[in-house]
């Protein structure tokens, strides 16, 4: 008899776990914002260089004549008023490589009048420029305000602002760490209650950050909560749902992320200015601040850590609101101890990370998964937070990446049941670095191809994600699972970071960010062969188990053992890999 059995007893999944569950799951709409923010607040505006006073296009009446402005006799005629403002404009500003625009980052250090002229041509290698000297031009129509346009991280500061979601991706990997263990020692719920609190404050200061540097501060500390909000809020979440109610509940929840991604877009193309985007985004913490003191401790953490009558009073009232007080009598501490034993001894495992890498069969896995887990968020990042690259409506872009993940997570569960866990997990790595690789080569003025080559690329990378989320569970054993669970999370966590810094190298070569991301999936697919397949297997219970089943110097068990295993308890896995917060990513 486990804590399972003794959820059932008050009520298994009742109207408290309804209530539960929807309440910790809501805020999971504004997760994907955060970590996706970037893409709108750092928007980067159609640009150019500001003009010399002396030489504004305003600083001379509508009806002067150019003939006093140039040598040119051609001219003679012609006046500003007859002159578009884009075309008098090349007077100043040079066109980029591609002829198509001008140049963001280059003016001439004298206006060449001449290129008004219908005849009017210049070796433009020939002609002086310079830098923008005198700052930047930024048009408002895709953004009013960003933090791009406002502290101009354009041009040689371009790599700031790939900074700004690095230095958050390592908020949230700091969270991860430390508000991991605050939450063994203090509890889920306490930690849950302050992170929403500390994402509401930090998040609305920052959007009255008088600097760049004061707002990557609060960037940081705002990742760190997110963090605490996504371990903690699943973690709270799961204890309290029983075992066969996880998988339906897990893959219903998880679709609160993708959701919020089409959300985000939605309020971004609605504000268009970072400052209020960031607020928006960040005050309904607040009211999640305000209800998460509703939620209860959970009872099987109140337990290990020796507090069982707060764990019985817990139990007590989840027992009343799901319509069962005759538990109230029958549940007491001796009861309650005596559910809980098996969880108690095990408790008492001394087990650490370096139990991962100990032993042949742990290492092989570890380090496969380690490769796997950095790729796939690296890969998906690396899409994800470069929308503007497509050449189509940032908004609009946001909306079809949101959206794609959800056939690519029904794709995934598919390729689960039918071809087993390595292949699926080598396929969707592969198959993502091919649809990368192959964009390439696709003309920027083919933009309806390259988006959908970008979209099947972020399915693929989703579709790895829900893969490595079973396969994990499966592959490490009971007793250091989470451990195993937590490692990899952080260096899934490291590939966010580093994903963002990689867009700088387009500045070398514009294909090199993709050649990165696609190699980068490649290898991960290579890896991944490398694992052993876990479909139809028992799970393994201990070290022993996984060295015996894969270490290579065992034989496998019979088939039959696998088959004979129940559905429910192939999936038992998904369940937990999905409690432990990282399908927020």
């Amino acid at each position: 008899m486990g804590f399972a059995d003794l959820l059932e007893e008050v009520g298994g999944f009742g109207r408290y776990q309804w209530l539960h569950v929807t309440l910790i799951s809501l805020p999971g709409l504004l997760m994907a914002s955060q970590n996706l923010l970037n893409n709108f607040v750092s928007g980067i505006p159609a640009h150019h260089c500001r003009l010399p006073v002396n030489h504004s296009l305003y600083s001379l009446p509508a009806n002067h004549s150019l003939y006093s402005l140039s040598a040119n006799h051609s001219l003679h005629n012609l006046s500003l008023y007859q002159v578009d403002e884009k075309q008098l404009l090349k007077v100043f500003i040079p066109l980029d490589s591609s002829g198509t625009r001008l140049d963001r980052c280059r003016r001439y250090v004298e206006p060449q009048w001449q290129l008004l002229a219908a005849n009017g041509s210049a070796n433009g290698s020939e002609l002086q420029t310079e830098g923008c000297l005198d700052g930047w031009i930024f048009e408002s129509s895709e953004f009013l305000a960003t933090t791009v346009s406002e502290w101009e991280l354009v041009c040689s500061l371009r790599p700031l602002k790939q900074m700004i979601q690095s230095i958050y991706m390592g908020g949230v990997l700091t969270g991860a760490i430390i508000y991991g263990g605050l939450s063994d020692r203090f509890g889920r719920r306490s930690i849950l209650i302050w992170s929403y609190l500390q994402l509401g404050i930090l998040g609305c200061s920052s959007a009255l950050s008088p600097s760049y540097t004061a707002y990557c501060i609060f960037r940081f500390l705002s990742g760190m909560a997110v963090s605490g909000i996504i371990l903690n809020a699943v973690s709270l979440k799961v204890e309290w749902i029983p075992t066969r109610e996880r998988t339906l509940v897990g893959t219903l929840t998880s679709f609160f992320f993708t959701f919020g991604q089409m959300i985000l877009a939605g309020l971004a193309y609605w504000l268009r200015d970072w400052r209020k985007l960031q607020v928006v985004v960040c005050a309904p913490q607040f009211l999640f601040f305000a209800y998460s003191w509703w939620y209860s401790e959970s009872a099987r953490w109140l337990v290990l850590n020796r507090r069982s009558e707060e764990a019985l009073k817990s139990l007590h009232r989840v027992a009343r609101i799901n319509g069962k007080p005759e538990m109230v009598d029958k549940l007491t501490l001796e009861v309650l101890n005596s559910h809980m034993r098996k969880e108690i001894e095990s408790s008492r495992s001394s087990l650490t990370a370096y139990d991962l890498l100990r032993t042949r069969g742990m290492r092989r896995i570890s380090i496969c998964l380690v490769v796997v887990w950095f790729s796939t968020s690296f890969a998906y990042y690396g899409l994800a937070m470069d929308l503007q690259k497509f050449g189509v409506s940032i908004y609009l872009m946001q909306i079809i990446f949101g959206a794609v993940d959800i056939p690519a997570k029904l794709l995934a569960l598919g390729m689960l049941s039918y071809l087993g866990r390595r292949v699926s997990q080598a396929t969707c790595l592969f198959l993502s670095a091919l649809i990368i690789f192959a964009n390439i080569f696709v003309p920027t003025d083919l933009q309806t191809v390259r988006t959908v080559l970008a979209c099947l690329g972020k399915g693929f990378t989703s579709a790895s994600f829900t893969v490595v989320y079973l396969y994990t569970g499966e592959l490490y054993p009971t007793v250091i699972r989470q451990t195993g669970m937590g490692f990899v999370s952080t260096m899934a966590r490291a590939g966010s970071m580093a994903a963002p810094a990689v867009l700088i190298l387009d500045e070398v070569l514009p294909a090199l960010p993709s050649v990165v991301y696609g190699g980068a999936a490649v290898l991960a697919a290579g890896f991944a062969c490398f694992l052993p397949e876990t479909l139809n297997m028992p799970l393994p219970d201990t070290i022993e188990d996984v060295e015996q089943k894969w270490s290579g110097t065992n034989p496998a068990p019979p088939p039959e053992e696998g088959v004979a295993l129940k559905e429910g308890v192939a999936l038992k896995v998904l369940k937990e890999a999905e409690g432990s917060g990282l399908n927020a990513l």
